[in-house]
């Protein structure tokens, strides 16, 4: 058998969409349904929300390991992760949901950030580890983001969304049927508009709202509040000095000079005999002393990432060897350098960077799907399809390693092989040319006529 897909996927002529979507390790949108109004833990009001609580822990087991896998594995610091927990662990007693199944991460990613899951998954980046001074500012950022989990913010979002998505559904249903129905196209662009606005980020008031949580908790907890100040005086310089990094923490964290003097206003008012505790800078430097002795390659991380982000990929590549060069074991680094080295249509000096980073972090799923691609593209598909199906084990339920699983088995000539994987993949992908070969193989195959 001809191997015909290599023809489509893996020519020069590539387009970018094609390129991302290999390279995507993202997982499975998670379904939910509409649960109704519950009381607020914090304000003790009627709210309206999407889902349970046990539904949020459940949305939250079943989306956060792809997060992390997409910010390059929990840190494999254990000092670090410790110290994380540990503080976090301590502030969440001192909440208004303790009961909260928490858990406490650093994640490999260089990106200047942190985000929680509506069940109480919290991590923080390499990136802002190394920007923050004392174990105030890293209280203060473990408290806002313990704040969201708290205000059920999430749930507030999801419900907004549902209820945009039957308003538009309802009103989309009424012009199909109506002497309007030129405009049905219209009201559907404007439903996926509005709702990536939904879900772009949280709202400023919410933003307002975790920020006074997260004092709240910290100062609970004996943290000097100037911490608050100081983090986002840390976000500030930041979004100047490394626009690029911040771009998610923006998308999540909407920023202004209103929220820092706001912190400011409210340690010196509110909390003002708190204002003499100490800030454990000592204690902060000591635990992520390591962290922080790579900070030049972390650095050199970002400057690369943001030159792959605008395909500036020699550029980007030698940031990379820099960062190797500073810490030759970086799992970022090695995985980054592959992708990087895909990017070029140098697959095996791919699967040799891809290959070291299994080695450092088997039990991370990003060097296994980069390593699938660097054989695939070599057509050695035997090993693309060890590769891929270790990653979908990992992080199983993402339809991009069902199809490529899928091209592995053609390759190598399992018919019936590749069909299962196909149809599967068909399941839940009806669009697009990876769906198109889908089709056409089982055609040809003879499993649909």
């Amino acid at each position: 058998m001809r191997y015909s897909l290599s023809d489509r996927v893996f020519r020069r002529a590539m387009n970018r969409r094609d390129f991302l979507w290999l390279m995507s390790a993202s997982g499975v949108a998670a379904s939910a349904t509409l649960a109704g109004c519950a009381v607020d833990p914090v304000t003790g009001k009627q709210t309206f929300v999407l889902m349970s609580e046990e539904q949020e822990v459940a949305l939250d087991q079943q989306q956060a390991p792809y997060q992390f896998s997409n910010d390059y594995g929990e840190l494999q610091d254990t000092q670090v992760n410790g110290y994380v927990s540990d503080l976090g662990h301590e502030l969440a007693r001192l909440s208004h949901r303790p009961q909260m199944p928490y858990t406490f991460r650093g994640v490999n990613s260089t990106a200047i950030n942190a985000y929680a899951f509506p069940g109480g998954t919290i991590a923080v980046t390499r990136g802002i580890l190394v920007e923050m001074d004392n174990e105030a500012e890293l209280a203060a950022l473990l408290g806002h983001e313990i704040g969201h989990v708290n205000a059920r913010h999430q749930a507030e979002q999801a419900a907004k969304t549902k209820v945009a998505e039957l308003a538009m559904a309802g009103a989309n249903a009424y012009v199909r049927q109506s002497e309007h129905s030129d405009y049905a196209g219209l009201f559907e662009a404007l439903g996926s508009a509005a709702k990536g606005a939904l879900l772009a980020h949280y709202s400023r008031d919410d933003e307002r709202e975790a920020d006074e949580l997260g004092m709240t908790y910290m100062t609970r907890a004996g943290q000097n509040p100037n911490g608050m100040a100081g983090l986002m005086n840390i976000l500030r310089q930041s979004s100047r000095r490394k626009p690029g990094m911040l771009d998610l923490m923006f998308a999540t964290h909407p920023m202004s000079d209103e929220r820092y003097q706001t912190a400011k206003s409210r340690a010196r008012q509110r909390y003002g005999s708190m204002r003499t505790a100490p800030d454990n800078r000592e204690r902060y430097m000591d635990k992520t002393a390591r962290l922080r002795r790579i900070k030049g390659a972390i650095e050199a991380i970002q400057r690369a990432e943001a030159d792959m982000n605008q395909s500036n990929l020699r550029t980007a590549e030698g940031h990379l060897k820099q960062a190797l060069r500073i810490a030759p074991r970086d799992y970022t680094a090695l995985v980054m350098m592959a992708k990087c080295q895909l990017a070029q249509e140098k697959p095996r000096a791919a699967q040799r960077y891809a290959e070291r980073a299994k080695r450092i972090y088997p039990s991370e799923a990003q060097g296994h799907h980069t390593g699938g691609l660097a054989k695939l593209m070599q057509r050695q598909f035997d090993g693309a399809y060890q590769d891929f199906s270790q990653y979908d084990a990992m992080l199983p339920g993402n339809p991009n390693t069902t199809f490529l699983k899928g091209v592995s088995l053609e390759g190598m000539q399992n018919v019936p092989g590749a069909a299962q994987e196909y149809y599967s993949f068909l399941q839940s992908n009806s669009q697009g040319w990876q769906a198109q070969h889908a089709y056409q193989r089982l055609a040809s195959w003879g499993y649909v006529r």
